[in-house]
């Protein structure tokens, strides 16, 4: 066999011992065909890579895809070139608004990069009775799912409470199937562990969930790993002494780096390169860097030919001028460059006629007018003591706060207060209900905020301090179908549009980014802190992230699962 090129004089990541050496490698259609100190064959094209790096592709076990907000051939093109060459997505977004069609259309779309898919295992995140989905993944759906050669595992478990009860519940059925896969294949169980320590940790590994993506603290990784479970660090996790526990204690065998949700304008300037390049920054060697973001990923999904370079494996290959800023020269998949620095990118191209056109009808409720924002107690009384949802300015957690209101004619006085209103919509034209949580910590200024991105069920979430332009934004979401909206001065100031299942734009990134950059920096200027905005509000509707969250049904206490009464006492 003839190689097709070799990249010559290379400082080459060698997998096992975590170092680097210079070598020549060669490329044989789609695997790597030789690794030596010197290496030559007449009439094969060569690629000097003196000075610079060659690691093998790098590998995302852990992500959503809509939280980029775009579909697959889209988000291939732009992570591509940052070096990224397999993701493993789990598609629980696109599942709880269109169910498994929605997944199929995700996994039929042709891509360069090589994605695999998780079986979305909470679809919705908790019960029917807390939260109205578009649909449910049940069991049939996963044993059709789990037959399918592209799904390695059963995407992250968030239900602790049903997983640990004694009831043969769903999700503890579904993990069942999964374990008991025939075929020689074992589906690996991922999950969603936040603040679960102890006994309650123990109990979850106990039925089959081994790894956690959530944001860590030094503590909770040494009882994790020491539990032997897998780790996968994000952003928000990659803290100093977070990465200071990890190579205090050489736990790289057990951990993997991944990104979970990278938004589109986060997008334009990296993905699981930036993620690496953070974990330098933050201390951890560049060696081990590569291997938990090359390696560790590829072993812990079966993913055996790929994440090391050797004769064999999948020629996925990233060249690099240097180990602090992970900016790829040249990235190969499967043998073939996809990527040259200096080159410009393959502009998208926009895709409705691939979605069906239902997926752009998905948004069914009615316009909010302002007695929809104006909180009402049928108490003959001068105050009341309200829950409050508490924003922190990091992270997506929020706290249960306890304040005490007053009340004037029987409406009680939250703006007054200084506190932010948040109304949920049903939007499957279901329930049809809304339902109203108070927050601190949102907007300062007067303003609104809206969306139908609103983790996981997707219904329609507003936010704000001033009843006309929550209705503004509100009515504005439902004329485009889905979509960001920020509203001042009584009109709409900025708005991304996500008119596929109100989650997915139509456009390139590169577009849907400058919308969404103008709505963050709308809601900054209310007075919104967060490191993200955008996923804060979000995730305000997620209840599974501690620890005061808003449903359509009403506020839920997220480690007891059990509804929470806005006005106390009722």
């Amino acid at each position: 066999m003839k190689a097709d090129f070799i990249i010559k004089n290379a400082m080459v990541f060698m997998t096992f011992r975590q170092c680097f050496e210079k070598r020549d490698v060669a490329v044989a259609g789609e695997k790597i065909y030789a690794v030596s100190p010197a290496l030559s064959c007449t009439g094969v094209r060569e690629i000097d890579a003196e000075g610079k790096y060659l690691i093998p592709g790098l590998i995302d076990i852990h992500m959503h895809i809509e939280s980029s907000m775009t579909y697959p051939e889209e988000f291939s093109r732009i992570t591509l070139p940052y070096g990224v060459t397999t993701v493993v997505a789990d598609a629980h977004e696109i599942a709880n608004v269109f169910g498994i069609k929605g997944i199929r259309w995700f996994m039929d779309q042709k891509t360069q990069q090589d994605i695999f898919y998780a079986i979305p295992s909470s679809v919705p995140s908790t019960r029917p009775e807390f939260e109205t989905s578009g649909a449910e993944i049940g069991e049939e759906e996963v044993r059709q799912l789990a037959a399918d050669d592209r799904v390695l595992c059963l995407g992250e478990v968030m239900n602790a409470r049903d997983l640990t009860s004694e009831a043969d519940t769903k999700i503890r059925r579904l993990v069942r199937i999964c374990r008991e896969k025939g075929g020689g294949r074992a589906l690996r169980i991922e999950g969603h562990c936040p603040k679960i320590t102890g006994a309650e940790l123990c109990r979850f590994i106990y039925e089959g969930v081994d790894a956690d993506h959530t944001q860590q603290s030094s503590e909770s990784v040494l009882e994790k790993t020491d539990l032997g479970m897998f780790l996968e660090l994000q952003y928000k996790s990659l803290t100093k002494e977070v990465v200071d526990t990890v190579c205090e204690h050489q736990l790289y065998e057990n951990v993997a780096l991944i990104t979970d949700d990278t938004m589109p304008d986060q997008l334009l300037h990296g993905h699981l390169n930036r993620i690496t390049a953070h974990a330098v920054k933050q201390g951890m060697p560049a060696e081990k860097a590569v291997y938990c973001s090359t390696y560790t990923p590829a072993r812990r999904m079966h993913l055996d030919d790929r994440g090391i370079i050797s004769p064999g494996k999948l020629a996925d290959l990233v060249l690099l001028s240097d180990l602090e800023h992970f900016e790829p020269d040249m990235v190969f998949k499967r043998g073939r460059c996809v990527f040259e620095k200096g080159k410009p990118l393959q502009q998208g191209e926009i895709r409705q006629k691939d979605a069906a056109q239902e997926f752009y009808h998905s948004v069914h409720c009615r316009q909010a007018v302002p007695e929809d924002f104006v909180l009402k107690t049928d108490r003959n009384c001068s105050s009341v003591e309200v829950s409050v949802m508490e924003i922190q300015k990091f992270g997506t957690f929020t706290r249960h706060g306890i304040r005490r209101l007053d009340v004037k004619d029987g409406v009680i006085c939250w703006q007054e207060a200084g506190l932010s209103l948040a109304a949920v919509f049903e939007r499957y034209g279901i329930r049809g209900t809304v339902s109203y949580g108070l927050v601190d910590g949102a907007f300062t200024g007067p303003g609104a905020a809206a969306t139908t991105w609103s983790h996981d069920c997707h219904n329609l979430l507003v936010l704000g301090n001033s009843p006309a332009d929550m209705v503004a934004a509100q009515n504005r979401i439902l004329e485009i179908q889905g979509g960001y909206v920020a509203a001042f001065d009584g009109k709409v100031q900025a708005e991304a549009h996500l008119p596929i299942g109100g989650i997915l734009s139509d456009r390139p990134v590169e577009e849907l980014a400058q919308q969404l950059a103008q709505v963050r920096d709308a809601m900054r200027r209310l007075g919104y802190e967060n490191n993200n905005e955008i996923m804060s509000m979000s995730t305000l509707a997620l209840p599974v992230s501690p620890e005061l969250k808003l449903t359509d049904f009403g506020l839920l206490d997220v480690k007891s699962q059990s509804r929470i009464p806005l006005i106390q006492g009722v």
